[in-house]
């Protein structure tokens, strides 16, 4: 049985129908991409996972457990952590304090020191208000308040966006490291090269469809198949 399996789920927003019968699966310590054009879906598609969004039909099944219709937080207590492209780290509060709430709700959280033994750069910037970090340190303290709660499945949301290309190369190794350690990621980002760099086995979005299924492995040896759903030149 999949950690997470997703059967034929549709997704609209308002009465814009954006994800047509989408169905993924994603095994214990695997890390599976999402890769697209932007506006194929994949957003809408964690989103979805997340509570955010409620799919109209379809089934989500998260540790053999029906998540479909529950709330983002309820969904969040099962297991699942969703880090969003904007960060949404509390500008008014301090690194460790953003941290202190995320632990508020977590059945078994994380010690502080270990996400300082993962982030010592945010170890640095405990006392540091959220709004004076820098894009790649709000994107750490993003990902640490997620995996302070020791979730069984991050959802990460174009976790290198805008971002220089320095600040790049130290998540991807970061996110490397969090895979070597077993846990189990999807992802969604643009920068195809980096995320093929650390994902196992890829899903291919186009016009809210999935319509490719593979291992990440092949796409590195053969990039043709993504020339369809990511509009790559031949």
């Amino acid at each position: 049985m999949s950690l997470l399996e997703v059967e034929r789920i549709n997704t609209l927003y308002g009465d814009s129908h954006v994800l047509f019968d989408v169905s993924l699966h994603v095994a214990e310590n695997e890390v599976v991409a999402l890769l697209g054009r932007n506006g194929a879906g994949k957003t809408t598609t964690l989103r979805s996972l997340m509570g955010v969004l409620k799919p109209r039909s379809g089934a989500i099944r998260l540790n053999g457990r029906p998540i479909q219709g529950l709330a983002p937080a309820r969904i969040a207590r099962a297991g699942m952590q969703l880090v969003p492209e904007e960060r949404a780290v509390f500008g008014g509060l301090t690194v460790e304090e953003n941290l202190r709430v995320a632990r508020l709700t977590a059945e078994k959280p994380w010690p502080l020191d270990r996400i300082w033994e993962v982030f010592p750069r945010l170890k640095e910037r405990r006392t540091s208000r959220g709004r004076t970090l820098s894009g790649g340190e709000q994107q750490m303290l993003s990902i640490a308040r997620a995996l302070i709660r020791d979730p069984s499945l991050i959802l990460l949301d174009e976790p290198f966006e805008g971002l220089a290309p320095l600040i790049v190369q130290d998540l991807v190794e970061l996110t490397k490291r969090l895979a070597a350690d077993g846990r189990t990621i999807v992802v969604v980002e643009q920068n195809v090269a980096a995320v093929l760099s650390f994902a196992d086995r890829v899903y291919g979005f186009n016009n809210g469809h999935v319509v490719y299924e593979g291992r990440a492995a092949d796409l590195r040896a053969d990039a043709a198949p993504m020339r369809g759903f990511m509009g790559l030149a031949a």
